[in-house]
């Protein structure tokens, strides 16, 4: 009767050792998220007006960072390294000064960003001067 209920216990701890690991890596397998990245996939419009409701848009681009660069933006992967690099903040890179002089002439160029940056809901308007002032913050993100 020893030999019985060592054997039991044996079939069973090898069972579960054996077994185990196979169950909880099923059980991960199936509670893993479809990508190990948050979404970030925006939309950015530019339009001539003082705002966007006022303006409308003139072109529109989509820009998808994670989980690599894409979108019908010019250059998706310059935009989205440098909007890694600030963080995902904005008018960071609005207000980047480049080596470029504008004129003082006073046509208004509104940029608007709606969507999802890593995760998050964002929305962001910005009104330029004029063209040039916008290009001159030398961020790609706002080339197209």
């Amino acid at each position: 009767m020893r030999n019985t209920a060592r054997w039991a216990a044996t079939i069973g701890l090898t069972a579960t050792a054996v077994c185990g690991p196979l169950t909880g890596s099923a059980l991960a397998a199936q509670a893993a998220p479809d990508s190990l990245y948050a979404p970030s996939a925006l939309v950015l419009t530019l339009g001539h007006g003082e705002s966007a409701a006022a303006a409308g848009p003139a072109r529109a681009v989509t820009l998808t960072c994670a989980p690599g660069a894409s979108g019908s933006h010019p250059a998706p992967a310059l935009a989205c390294a440098e909007l890694r690099a600030a963080g995902g903040d904005f008018e960071t890179l609005a207000s980047g000064t480049g080596d470029v002089m504008c004129t003082r002439q006073y046509d208004p160029v509104v940029v608007t960003v709606d969507g999802v940056w890593q995760g998050k809901r964002v929305s962001y308007e910005r009104t330029f001067a004029n063209e040039c002032m916008k290009n001159s913050s030398g961020s790609r993100l706002f080339a197209f």
